[in-house]
């Protein structure tokens, strides 16, 4: 606990009776009993509570005791209570509620004469099975619950206690609560317990508090009994009144009740509470508007009714899902509840990447496989092809196809197009794979490294032996990085109205730009409709990997000078201008970065037998010739070898191409009466002389082009900082820059020398053992990566001061990047289309946020 935390955990009292005056925070005595106190303030009828402070409950996990007799005072004497955890945040949990304490010999003889043997023995058995379990930790086995609860079945459970205890049930009121709350107070620093917390986000030193409440019978004369109650469907956040009663039943039996439990609302199916007791029935619904206006929220409420009389024993925020919680944001502050500027703030952006997606049905039984990294959000089910060529096939046959490969190549974008979704053996969250895949939308898990392909016998190989041949259905969870057997029930995806309210108050907060990361036109309309700002970059190349462009790219790289090379580019410029053609009318009156071409030769041509005899075939040249160019490309690491402004520069028919591909597509789109805003990116930037060569031949272009076609139009030249000197050497760069756009994964890989490619091998035990604090592939590294964009950035102002400033790589759409590219003042995050709804929403959240603090 924080020395904030201390300091107010010792200005409260250990133990306080709540009351609507009673002094208590969340963050002392735990969110269950401040909502309690909420209760109380609105006058509902909770039964007579104690709250535990956290000091409280560490005390007694070390074996100090609290004061017994103050803690039982406010109950009167011979009282029955109940024991439940109080955590900071409900989500974060606790051990098992325990009801009915106080229970023993003579109170179960007393209440056999006032309320029957069948209830007061119902109540004493739960008691001492909760005990025995919970309380003194015994086989469960061995303490279920008779069918006919009596004092035959009572003796007999007592028996076997005090046979597996050799002492017998504890008969001391006092005596059973102390033990009660020291075992909650253990169970909550167990080991299990702690790794539950640290697996949803709670800090390690996160504290309990319990309370301890008087029961409020559910068994007994007249109408008895508990349920709950929700306002609103946890799956659509439509509302609906939800829930289960059942008789003579005590806490959340209802619920799981097999038999004997009725609906809450009246139903043609069977008796329900409101024919049972309408009374308690309209004071439960009344309760909805209640804690939507005083409590803000939508709340699950517990309640009992004991003699026709209702009682409320708790109240909890609704367990939702990712379309849920959007829905009841929005409508609370449509219905002014909560302010706008609350509901931007209260749903998780990582909720609105799966509303994009289908999703596995959360109660869904799931067959495992195999575990790997969650690369590309979304969840897709289909048959095993392990081939590009065999998933365009599958596509072409209307049937659903997941592409199974050890790792993908710029050859197999068509059969990723084509394929429902995209599972590797290798890589990590920006490799190939996983980049294309969070492009396209299309679900993707990649390093699922316990995973074989046998090509001979077109079989895919578990690790426990299991194995699915080319044709077998399988489900890749690209959310949680699950791959499964079989077809599990399915979510849809959900952009509805609430969706669309929330994302446009999101971008009245945020204050950075966000743009997309677009390849194609199609990609640019997926951005569009995400109300993209702009494209942030256009990684060109991806143009050409489909069909007739393949070819007519391998017949320039086999061509033998540069008027040959030119002549096969003036057969891909009209190709490439009616791509950005359609990029720039898609996008009209928004900014376009175009980035030129990137990638090493090589990516362009095969590598495997069959590949080079198809290359053969193409070019008309013997294999052995075929085979010998493709050697002559190869490089020892063609990552850092002969790719970027390098290709430009010792190739310049390419950028010369690309170049009036694209002020040709301007030209005739302000023709046409479209305007836009282009900006022109050269990669792989590492000195200034390789930008002013550049922009003498790209400008050359623009000329040409102007006078051709006589058109006026601007452009801005900018450049893609991804290597550790371009960022070092900024100020000189950006003299002759307008623009400068960090590229986050090239940057991490070249500062760390590791592979991204390769770094999933390894990655997973270098975060467990601490070496990195996360995989910086995923989280932006801010100590080392962060600080050379910080310099970068410094020092590229000095050499302009308008110059523009921006991260184009995959970190683009997560908080740390948009936190840290707020904070350095740059003008905007460019991330995968599918991401842009997730970084909008995340932008607005951070500039609330500052606003709170200041």
């Amino acid at each position: 606990m924080n020395g904030a935390a201390v300091q107010q955990q010792s200005t409260y009292k250990q133990l306080t009776l709540i009351t609507p005056t009673a002094a208590m925070h969340a963050s002392v005595h735990g969110g269950r009993a401040k909502c309690l106190q909420r209760l109380i303030r609105l006058e509902m009828p909770v039964p007579v509570t104690v709250a535990l402070s956290f000091d409280a409950v560490q005390q007694i996990a070390r074996g100090q005791s609290v004061d017994m007799d103050a803690l039982m005072a406010p109950f009167g004497p011979q009282p029955l209570l109940s024991v439940r955890p109080s955590s900071q945040d409900p989500d974060w949990g606790g051990p098992s509620a325990i009801l009915n304490i106080g229970m023993n010999d003579a109170r179960h003889d007393a209440m056999c004469e006032t309320m029957g043997e069948w209830a007061a023995s119902a109540m004493y058995l739960r008691f001492v099975q909760a005990y025995a379990i919970h309380v003194a930790r015994l086989d469960p086995d061995e303490f279920y619950l008779p069918d006919v609860p009596d004092r035959l079945s009572l003796k007999a459970m007592l028996d076997t206690y005090e046979a597996e205890t050799d002492e017998q049930f504890p008969q001391d009121p006092a005596v059973q609560l102390t033990q009660v709350l020291r075992s909650m107070a253990r169970a909550w620093d167990g080991t299990t317990a702690r790794l539950l917390r640290q697996a949803k986000g709670a800090p390690q030193d996160a504290g309990l508090g319990l309370v301890v409440q008087a029961m409020a019978l559910g068994v007994g004369q007249g109408e008895c009994g508990s349920g709950v109650i929700q306002y609103v469907d946890s799956t659509t956040g439509v509302p609906q009144i939800t829930g289960r009663y059942m008789s003579q039943s005590q806490g959340r039996e209802a619920l799981g009740a097999a038999e004997g439990a009725i609906y809450l609302t009246r139903d043609p199916r069977g008796p329900s509470l409101e024919d049972l007791c309408p009374d308690a029935f309209a004071e439960l619904v009344a309760l909805r508007d209640i804690c939507r206006r005083f409590l803000r929220e939508e709340m699950q409420v517990e309640f009992t009714i004991e003699n026709g009389n209702l009682h409320i024993l708790d109240a909890v925020r609704v367990q939702r899902s990712s379309r849920a919680s959007v829905r009841i944001a929005v409508a609370l502050a449509e219905d002014e509840m909560i302010p706008r500027e609350d509901a931007v703030l209260r749903v998780e952006p990582a909720a609105l990447s799966e509303l994009l997606h289908r999703q596995i049905d959360p109660l869904a039984k799931r067959d495992l496989i195999v575990r790997g990294i969650a690369a590309s959000p979304g969840a897709a089910t289909g048959r095993i092809v392990l081939t590009a060529n065999e998933a365009q096939a599958s596509a072409a046959r209307g049937e659903a196809c997941v592409l199974v490969r050890r790792e993908t190549t710029p050859e197999d974008i068509r059969g990723m197009h084509a394929a429902q979704a995209v599972l590797t053996m290798r890589g990590g969250v920006t490799s190939h794979a996983a980049v294309i895949g969070r492009g396209l939308g299309v679900p993707c898990v990649v390093g699922a490294s316990d995973l074989s392909i046998d090509f001979k016998k077109r079989q895919v190989i578990a690790p426990n032996g299991r194995r699915f041949a080319a044709g077998d259905t399988i489900t890749v969870d690209g959310t949680t990085g699950q791959i499964l057997a079989g077809e599990p029930p399915m979510l849809e995806a959900a952009l509805d109205d609430a969706f669309q309210t929330l994302l446009q108050w999101a971008d009245e907060f945020r204050d950075i730009g966000v743009r997309a990361n677009a390849d194609t036109p199609a990609d640019a309309q997926t951005a569009r409709n995400f109300a993209a700002e702009g494209i942030g970059l256009c990684r060109t190349e991806h143009m050409f990997f489909e069909g007739e462009r393949l070819r007519v790219m391998r017949e320039m790289i086999f061509a033998e000078g540069g008027d040959d090379r030119r002549a096969v580019l003036d057969r891909l410029l009209p190709m490439q201008r009616a791509d950005f053609r359609a990029l720039f009318e898609i996008m009209q009156g928004r900014n376009v970065c175009v980035r030129l071409f990137d990638p090493p030769l090589h990516e362009f041509l095969p590598s495997d037998k069959a590949g080079l005899r198809d290359l053969a075939g193409q070019m008309d040249v013997p294999l052995h010739e075929a085979t010998a160019r493709v050697e002559a490309l190869s490089e020892y690491n063609p990552m850092l070898g002969m790719r970027g402004v390098r290709l430009g520069i010792a190739i310049p028919e390419i950028y010369d191409m690309q170049a009036r591909a694209i002020f040709e597509a301007i030209a005739a789109v302000i023709k046409s009466g479209t305007e836009i805003t282009v900006e022109i990116m050269i990669p792989l930037v590492s000195a200034m002389r390789e930008v002013e060569l550049v922009k003498a031949r790209v400008d050359g272009v623009a000329n040409a082009v102007m006078a051709e076609t006589r058109t006026e139009f601007e452009y801005r030249l900018g450049v893609m900082v991804e290597t550790p000197r371009a960022a070092l050497r900024a100020q000189d760069i950006a003299e002759h820059a307008a623009f400068l756009s960090f590229g986050t994964n090239d940057l991490t890989q070249m500062t760390y020398g590791l592979s991204r490619d390769d770094a999933g091998r390894f990655m997973s035990a270098y975060v467990q053992q601490g070496v990195y604090a996360e995989d910086p592939f995923h989280t932006l590294d801010i100590e080392g990566v962060g600080e050379l964009i910080a310099l970068g950035a410094e020092r590229g102002r000095a050499g302009r001061k308008d110059v523009i400033l921006s991260i184009c790589g995959e970190h683009g759409g997560s908080r740390s990047a948009i936190a840290f590219c707020r904070t350095h003042g740059f003008d905007y995050v460019s991330c995968s289309p599918f991401r842009v709804p997730v970084a909008r929403l995340t932008a607005a959240q951070l500039a609330l946020q500052d606003r709170v603090v200041s």
